[in-house]
């Protein structure tokens, strides 16, 4: 029997996973690290803290299975997208990576789009300058720790930090790779003039390779502080969300996903690149060689649900850890007891601002409607409502754009909440199903190394062998003809605060 490794690399924690060539699964062990918020908008984690999880996990899955490591015949990682690893000449970690999700670089935003041309930036890179992509926080380094910038001889995006441990190259993919802004998206390899219109040194950059394509091999060093066997094949993986789409099938035109993570995506596959010419949604080199993906991008789907969960559902919890369940099984059971609109209160999930459809790093996030007789069942659901508006966003962006959704998959963690999904589904007017697994990045970059490792002959092929669907949840028309009424008014909040969320940012 033949066995594949994913390593996905999120924000939270790193998840390993032990799957057989059919998709069953033999192991998943998964750690958790600490995220840095040391001023408003800043979001930074430890690379180390990543590496520990990675191996420990890795470890720990083979202490697990039993497997023998010599029936192991690839491994992929998935990883958070857009964090800067900035390394010296020996490897070394020179500062926290500036992950994902912060938002300090507005001013290099500006610098970036300036140098290359707002028109020109999207052409090349399909995408306007970002606050989340790497090439701002690149600049941002060079800009305000001169010091750090000058040590720097390596530039590694989360995932592929660990690549490094695991095999000693520098190298990346082409849809990780998408994200840092420096990639020239049509043709898939570094853009020069990106590099010379902004002054970085093309010699920082790994090779760029295609997702399914071996990168290196386990040094004799990383297997034994794994328990893998030395020259075991590592392919390129994929960022999270390319990863995800491979792990859900969604490989073939017509097909797309919606996943409910720390952050919140829609992305639909397409065998041509399509840009937005607006900037509002992302087109990325998809995990698929020769294929690109347009994707919606929020920044705190998951992520609000989980702040109202630390911060405000204490009892919800304690009723949980008696039950012995998820706490988010049992703040949706409260929610489902709430009517739909949860008692007319809209929540804007802008905790981090926002990518989709604003590109707004000063909204923050809003409670709007809040009574004396809402209490938290009524939070709960506003705020799981509120998440599915922002992904709306993505939808009607993405039908503008002639991107063709015939089948939505739902996926992360809050794809495993029927209330959820069944938001969804009332909001896009379409079926909204699952996948008959719940590891879809690791299971992903686990196809992924299969390809390479010449298991199958294509990740489509790799997909229609190894992933079936599950669930499927229908619209529900009543349902659907309210928030049909209830979307304009939350689109029309954002508008009406703009102002006010850059007012906010000068106090």
């Amino acid at each position: 029997m033949a066995y594949l490794i994913g390593v996905d690399l999120g924000t939270t924690g790193t998840k390993t996973v032990l799957f057989d060539e059919t998709g069953k699964i033999f192991g998943s062990v998964t750690f958790e690290y600490p995220l840095y918020q040391e001023h408003n908008g800043w979001a930074e984690q430890e690379p180390e803290d990543w590496w520990n999880a990675a191996k420990n996990s890795i470890k720990a899955v083979l202490d697990q299975s039993k497997v023998n490591p010599a029936e192991i015949k690839g491994l992929g990682i998935s990883g958070q997208m857009h964090g800067l690893v900035m390394l010296d000449k020996d490897g070394n970690v020179l500062r926290r990576s500036i992950i994902w999700c912060d938002q300090r670089t507005a001013k290099e935003c500006e610098q970036i789009t300036e140098a290359v041309g707002a028109k020109r930036l999207i052409e090349i890179t399909a995408n306007p300058a970002l606050t989340g992509f790497t090439a701002s926080k690149i600049l941002w380094v060079r800009n305000n720790e001169p010091a750090i910038y000058e040590q720097c001889a390596h530039i590694l995006l989360p995932k592929d930090f660990i690549r490094y441990r695991l095999t000693g190259e520098f190298a990346t993919e082409v849809s990780d790779a998408s994200g840092m802004q420096l990639l020239d998206v049509p043709n898939r390899c570094w853009s020069e003039e990106v590099l010379q219109k902004l002054h970085i040194d093309r010699s920082l950059l790994g090779k760029v390779y295609e997702s399914p394509e071996i990168t290196g091999v386990l040094t004799n060093k990383a297997a034994g502080e794994t328990g893998l066997k030395p020259g075991t094949p590592v392919v390129g993986g994929a960022g999270d969300n390319a990863a995800a789409a491979v792990g859900t099938g969604v490989v073939r035109d017509g097909l797309a996903f919606t996943t409910i993570g720390s952050s919140g995506v829609v992305f639909a596959h397409s065998s041509s690149i399509t840009i937005d010419p607006k900037g509002r949604v992302h087109t990325f080199c998809c995990a698929v060689p020769g294929a690109w993906h347009v994707m919606g991008v929020h920044q705190a789907a998951g992520l609000s649900l989980k702040w109202l969960r630390d911060n405000v559902c204490i009892p919800e919890m304690a009723e949980a850890e008696k039950l012995g369940v998820d706490p988010y099984v049992v703040m949706g059971a409260e929610a489902e007891k709430v009517a739909l609109g949860s008692e007319r209160l809209i929540y804007l999930p802008y905790l981090n601002g926002e990518r989709t459809p604003h590109l707004d790093p000063n909204c923050r996030g809003v409670f709007f409607g809040l009574s004396g007789m809402h209490r938290r069942p009524h939070l709960i659901r506003a705020v799981m409502e509120g998440v599915s508006y922002s992904l709306r966003d993505s939808i009607r962006i993405l039908r503008e754009m002639n991107v063709e959704i015939s089948e939505m998959m739902a996926c992360g963690g809050g794809g495993k909440s029927p209330l959820w999904r069944q938001m969804l589904a009332d909001n896009y007017h379409c079926r909204v199903k699952t996948v008959d697994t719940q590891e879809g990045p690791a299971l992903g970059v686990a196809i992924l190394a299969g390809v390479g490792a010449g298991l199958f002959h294509s990740v489509p092929e790799a997909c229609e062998a190894l992933i079936h669907s599950d669930v499927v949840q229908d619209p529900i028309a009543e349902n659907s003809n309210y928030y049909d009424r209830a979307y304009p008014l939350y689109q029309k909040l954002y508008a009406d605060l703009k102002n006010s969320f850059d007012q906010l940012t000068t106090l």
